[in-house]
């Protein structure tokens, strides 16, 4: 499985950003696709996850009721409204063939887009 994700920039406080991730190869519906950031200095943060067959969502606290992830045929959407600054960071989308939240256990992963949140 190949990943492709876009759609970051810089942004100010308040603002939203709809970042993409494209997916080449097959997927299953055990699948799940999942969101990671990691900001400068820090460890790569879970975000959201979906289940590829049954769209089922996932959240980090960090997150909750801001972002919502989905899915349209291969791509996988991270929409994220009321953006604050400690959102500022790369974001990754990655491929897992069982359910977790542990990025340690994914094995394909996107090439990270940058998101700045600045006033």
């Amino acid at each position: 499985v190949q990943l492709q994700a876009s759609g970051g920039g810089s942004v100010q406080p308040g603002d939203s950003l709809r970042l993409s991730c494209e997916v080449s190869g097959r997927m299953f519906s055990s699948n799940v696709m999942g969101w990671f950031r990691q900001a400068p200095g820090k460890e790569r943060e879970f975000v959201a996850l979906i289940r590829w067959g049954a769209r089922t969502t996932y959240y980090g606290d960090s997150v909750k009721g801001r972002f919502t992830v989905s899915r349209d045929s291969d791509t996988v959407y991270l929409q994220m409204n009321s953006l604050k600054p400690e959102d500022t960071a790369i974001y990754y989308c990655a491929a897992n063939n069982e359910f977790s939240f542990s990025y340690k256990t994914y094995d394909s992963w996107g090439q990270g887009t940058l998101v700045t949140v600045s006033s």
